[in-house]
């Protein structure tokens, strides 16, 4: 049997090998792209528990974390500032009862101040904006420690 009869007889397996070289490399590539990721997701978390634990607050879940917050800082980054996050913020910091006795109270100081490390953190850019949005917030240390 002489070469080129073989080679033209079984081209099947060239071309299955090219299939099979070329899918490698896309896995691969993708791979390659998830680890990296994670490797930065992994690294901010550890940023914002070391932060979180400075501030005197309980270290969070890294595993948690990462799946929150990725690489950018998730729903947290989007709009910190915006009308939609101050309605949020004003209805959390309310007495808790709903209709017409739901009042607005004097927040607790700490009940700002993570969110403002976590932007410091993910989004250190937003910080200023966050920071404009809560000046018309009351705060004061209103939970006993």
């Amino acid at each position: 049997m002489s070469p080129t009869r073989f080679a033209s007889e079984h081209k099947w397996i060239y071309w299955g090998a090219i299939a099979l070289l070329l899918a490698l490399a896309v896995v691969g590539l993708l791979r390659y792209e998830n680890v990296s990721t994670s490797s930065k997701s992994a690294a901010k978390a550890n940023q914002l528990q070391d932060k979180l634990v400075d501030a005197g607050y309980p270290s969070p879940d890294t595993d948690t974390v990462e799946q929150v917050l990725g690489t950018d800082g998730g729903p947290v980054c989007e709009k910190p500032g915006g009308a939609l996050a101050k309605a949020l913020w004003k209805i959390h910091l309310s007495n808790g009862a709903t209709g017409p006795g739901m009042r607005p109270v004097i927040a607790d100081t700490k009940a700002v101040e993570v969110e403002r490390i976590v932007l410091s953190v993910y989004c250190p850019d937003k910080v200023d904006d966050f920071d404009k949005a809560l000046d018309d917030l009351k705060t004061d240390t209103t939970v006993r420690r």
